[in-house]
């Protein structure tokens, strides 16, 4: 953990597009409710296969709007380069700084990638060649390593070329293992890999929703977690769990900073209470 140190510390919030009028009138007040913290700044996701790019682009642009640096979510899955070099032209002349560049999620029946990108490192050495330092390239890492990786080192030398392409910082899948976190950084102090790797925190809202996410990306889920939040969501004690989430993720937040990491991203999942609580339970100023 020693390389993570020596950076400043940066903390975000993630938010998803809306999907209706009342979503983005719900949306819009949590926004103005988590601006309050003052984020270094905020990102906006992006459908598998690019399906919401548009509300991608609305939702950063209301972002834009309301005084954040946002950071689009950029997939390159089923792209062109035209099409990417199109899009990107458009964040530019909002006024985007940031961009969080990925591969993006094979779309249901596709077998693999049919664009002309592949891999998130080609995506970060595309934007680096057509944009040069125009934006801060940020990816993403998986201390659990990712799902679709054939092997654990394979996934850290996939890593190690999104750093060598031109990434500046990389954000992590959610998880609630810290060790998993540690020996993800102490595999690429080994590999001489040295950029932030910034942790994904997901409160705990929903357990049914959060047991379908972590299914499909590969976050792994205690058990000696799973069995508690089984127990309270049997009950119907919704109140419990958010208590019990809450405490779980707000101790691992506090050890993963008092450790070094540089930061923290928070999975918002749009909504404002859990994030308020956990970032002023940890005593976040920026």
């Amino acid at each position: 953990m020693e390389s993570q140190k020596k950076f400043e510390k940066s903390f975000s919030i993630e938010f998803f597009p809306p999907k209706s009028e009342e979503a983005r009138d719900r949306l819009h007040r949590v926004r103005d409710k988590l601006m309050t913290l003052n984020p270094h700044y905020v990102s906006v996701t992006f459908g598998a296969g690019g399906s919401t790019q548009q509300g991608t682009v609305e939702t950063v642009q209301d972002m834009l709007n309301a005084g954040l640096d946002a950071a689009p979510h950029l997939s390159c899955i089923t792209s062109s380069k035209d099409e990417i070099r199109e899009l990107v032209n458009n964040y530019r002349d909002m006024g985007v700084k940031r961009i969080v560049s990925l591969r993006g999620d094979v779309p249901s029946g596709m077998r693999g990638p049919s664009g002309e990108f592949r891999y998130a490192n080609e995506l970060v050495e595309f934007l680096r060649s057509e944009y040069g330092d125009t934006f801060h390239l940020e990816v993403g890492a998986y201390p659990e390593f990712h799902p679709q990786a054939p092997s654990a080192s394979a996934d850290i030398d996939n890593f190690a070329r999104k750093v060598k392409a031109g990434a500046d910082v990389a954000i992590t899948q959610y998880f609630f293992n810290a060790d998993a976190y540690y020996r993800f950084i102490d595999q690429l102090e080994k590999r001489g890999v040295d950029i932030p790797v910034i942790p994904g925190i997901m409160p705990i809202i929903n357990w049914e929703q959060l047991k379908r996410f972590s299914g499909m990306c590969g976050a792994e889920l205690p058990r000696w977690m799973s069995w508690r939040a089984e127990e309270l969501a049997d009950k119907d004690d919704k109140e419990g769990l958010q208590a019990f989430g809450h405490e779980v993720v707000g101790t691992m937040a506090e050890e993963l900073l008092a450790q070094g990491a540089p930061g923290i991203h928070f999975y918002s999942m749009n909504q404002a209470k859990p994030t308020m609580k956990l970032w002023q339970d940890l005593g976040i100023r920026t």
